[in-house]
C-alpha cells in the first residue's frame, strides 16, 4: 500500500504513514519476515554501496571538499533534512557528530577572528559540532553553495524538520562547563534551511538537557516529539507556548502507559512483555527541571511511570502517527520499531478522554534481517527506509526497507566499515539522500522510489 504525500509549509513533504496502520499482523509474530525488495544487490565496483538493478548513487559532498565560505567539509555526517527552497532549489542541512577532541576532523584550517560559535574548550578553540547546509540545483543536484550553518556544539546525532523550514540539530551529549568546556551541553538548536551563514546559537532549553537523539514535529499541533539515546531512555514530546516558536518555550513530558498496573519497560530484554502488535493507551507525565543538571531527566521520570525504551533514535511523523526506532531492543537486542498514534486532543484537557496509543510495530530476531535500526525515514512507495548502525569491531550495515506488513529486504549494502546515516527524500519522491558517517560522504540516490514491490 502506498503512502499519501502533502506537502508542509516550508516546502518539506510530509510522508503519511496510515498505511502501516491496516497491514502489520506479520510484526505481531515478533519475527522479522524477509521481503524481496526490489530484487538482489548488485555489487558495486567502486567498493561503496551495492544497490539493486536499477537504482544509482553519486557523491555530492564528502569529508574535507571546499566549502564556500572557506571552509572545509567536516567528518562524522549523521542526521539530515531536505528542504524545498524558492526556484526549484533543494537544501539539506547536515549534522556533524563531533566531540571536544575531534578539531582536526572539523571545518577549519585557520580559525576565524570572528565567529559565531556556541562554545570552545579549555584551550580557547571553538568546539567543531554542529551542522553544514548545502543548497542544490533542483534537477541536476550540483552544489550550488555549502556552508557551515551551526557550530561550537557536541556530537550533533540526530534532529528533525520542522513545518516551518528549519532544523532541529540535537546534541547527543552531556558535557558539563568545566569539564574541558566552558558550557553545559545536551540541548536542541534550531537551524533555519535558508539561513546563508551561521546561525546564532540558540540552546531550546525548555526542550530539556538529555541525551538527544532526534525530533519530529506534527504539524497540526506544532508538538515536538523527542527521542533519547540511552539504555534506559525515554520518549518525550514538547508542548510549545505558541506553535513554531519553540524559543519562546513551553512544557516538557515523557509517554507513560495509561494503566499504572503495566509494566513500564518496553525493551523486552528479560523476556517479552511488550507483545509485537499490541497496543496499549497512554498518558503523558509532566517532567519538572528540564535542565537536568544532575542528567537525571530519565530516571526521575521512570519513577514516576514513563516507560522505558531501548536507546531511541530515529523518529518521523506522517499522517497522524510516528515511528521511531529503538536501537537495542528486544529479545534479541537487535532492534525495535514503535509507533505512536496521538490523541484527537493531544496536549489538550480532554486528551484522558481518548488517549493516545502506543504499539510495538516490529522487533527483530535475527541481525540478518534487521540489525541497530537508527535513522529513519519513509519513501514515496509506502516503506519504512531504516539506516543500520551497528555496534561491533567489524560492521556489515545496511539501508533497510520495512513493508507496511512488517517485512524487511536489504536496500543498499554498505562496503565501507562505516554507518548510513541521515536518510532523506528530496521534495519530488525522485532522489534519496543519505550521508556515509566517517569518512563524510553525502550521496544522491536515484531509482524507481515510486515502484509497488
Amino acid at each position: 500500500m502506498q503512502l499519501n504525500r502533502r506537502s508542509f509549509a516550508g516546502g518539506l513533504t510530509a510522508l503519511a504513514l496510515s498505511g502501516f496502520a491496516q497491514h502489520s499482523s506479520l510484526a505481531r509474530s515478533g519475527a522479522i519476515m524477509s521481503h524481496k525488495g526490489h530484487g538482489p544487490l548488485k555489487s558495486d565496483p567502486d567498493g561503496l554501496l551495492d544497490l539493486p538493478e536499477g537504482f544509482s548513487y553519486r557523491v555530492i559532498s564528502e569529508f574535507r571538499g571546499a566549502m564556500s565560505d572557506g571552509n572545509r567539509v567536516p567528518d562524522r555526517a549523521d542526521g539530515m533534512g531536505c528542504f524545498a527552497m524558492p526556484d526549484g532549489k533543494i537544501a539539506l542541512v547536515r549534522n556533524h557528530e563531533l566531540k571536544v577532541n575531534n578539531f582536526s576532523d572539523g571545518p577549519f584550517g585557520d580559525i576565524p577572528s570572528t565567529l559565531a560559535t556556541f562554545d570552545h574548550s579549555a584551550n580557547g578553540k571553538p568546539l567543531v559540532g554542529g551542522t553544514t547546509t548545502l543548497l542544490l540545483d533542483g534537477k541536476s543536484l550540483a552544489v550550488e553553495r555549502e556552508h557551515l550553518s551551526l557550530i561550537g556544539t557536541i556530537r550533533n546525532c540526530g534532529g528533525g524538520v520542522t513545518p516551518w523550514g528549519s532544523w532541529l540539530s540535537c546534541e547527543e551529549d552531556m558535557t558539563r562547563a568545566g569539564d574541558n568546556v566552558k558550557r553545559d551541553h545536551g540541548w536542541v538548536f534550531e537551524v533555519p534551511a535558508a539561513h546563508e551563514g551561521l546561525v546564532d546559537p540558540v540552546p531550546l532549553k525548555a526542550m530539556g538537557r538529555f541525551n538527544h537523539e532526534a525530533a519530529a514535529v506534527d504539524p497540526a499541533t506544532g508538538i515536538v516529539y523527542l527521542t533519547e539515546d540511552r539504555n534506559d531512555s525515554l520518549f518525550y514530546r514538547f508542548l510549545p507556548n505558541e506553535a513554531g516558536q519553540l524559543a519562546k518555550g513551553g512544557r516538557l513530558q515523557a509517554l507513560a502507559f495509561a494503566s499504572e498496573a503495566l509494566d513500564n519497560d518496553s525493551r523486552n530484554w528479560s523476556g517479552q512483555n511488550f507483545q509485537p502488535g499490541a497496543w496499549k493507551f497512554v498518558r503523558w507525565i509532566d517532567v519538572s527541571n528540564v535542565e537536568s543538571p544532575e542528567d537525571d531527566l530519565r530516571m526521575r521520570g521512570a519513577s514516576e511511570g514513563a516507560v522505558k525504551f531501548a536507546r531511541g533514535e530515529g523518529v518521523i511523523h506522517g499522517d497522524g502517527e510516528l515511528y521511531f526506532c529503538c536501537t537495542s531492543g528486544g529479545v534479541a537486542k537487535e532492534g525495535q520499531i514503535m509507533r505512536y498514534r496521538p490523541s484527537r486532543f493531544e496536549g489538550q484537557a480532554d486528551e484522558s478522554r481518548a488517549p493516545g496509543l502506543l504499539q510495538l510495530f516490529m522487533e527483530s530476531t535475527d541481525r540478518r534481517q534487521y540489525s541497530y535500526g537508527d535513522n529513519l525515514t519513509v519513501a514515496p512507495n509506502g516503506h519504512l527506509i531504516v539506516c543500520e548502525d551497528q555496534y561491533s569491531a567489524t560492521v556489515d550495515n545496511h539501508l533497510r526497507g520495512v513493508t507496511p506488513r512488517g517485512e524487511s529486504y536489504a536496500l543498499g549494502r554498505i562496503r565501507v566499515q562505516t554507518e548510513p546515516a541521515g536518510a532523506c527524500f528530496s521534495p519530488d519522491g525522485q532522489t534519496m539522500f543519505v550521508n556515509l558517517y566517517s569518512p563524510t560522504r553525502t550521496l544522491a540516490i536515484s531509482g524507481p522510489w515510486n515502484k509497488s514491490i
